[in-house]
């Protein structure tokens, strides 16, 4: 899907989503990524949700978002509640959606001038 909202600044957009791309700006990436107004931190690391671990979530709380959207893939799935404990107790709200909502969430809330975070996972192919 591709779609466009006028930011006004040079803030990071997600521009396209699918299976296995996502489209930040004029860059294109084909695995996880952590997406920020400012910063695309590209070597998040987890290639899935089984993969995810507090190390992930840690990096994530280091950041200091308001709040962080975890996508995850093509379908919402629920981390374990000890990997989102990191993220509470930094007082870090969340969300947990599919990726292709997480992409549109990030860049209505970046629109709002919020300090979001987007954890994305790659949507997998239908196959």
């Amino acid at each position: 899907m591709r779609f466009q909202l006028e930011t006004g600044g040079q803030a990071n957009l997600i521009r396209t989503y699918a299976s296995g791309l996502i489209v930040v700006g004029q860059e294109s990436y084909a695995h996880s990524l952590i997406v920020l107004p400012q910063q695309i931190i590209a070597n998040w690391g987890p290639p899935n949700f089984d993969a995810l671990a507090q190390t992930h979530f840690e990096a994530l709380a280091a950041l200091s978002p308001e709040v962080v959207i975890l996508g995850t893939g093509q379908r919402q799935q629920f981390p374990r509640a000890e990997l989102l404990a990191v993220l509470v107790t930094a007082g870090i709200g969340w969300e947990i959606m599919n990726t292709a909502a997480a992409c549109r969430t990030y860049n209505i809330l970046m629109g709002e001038g919020r300090k979001v975070a987007a954890a994305l996972l790659m949507i997998e192919s239908e196959s």
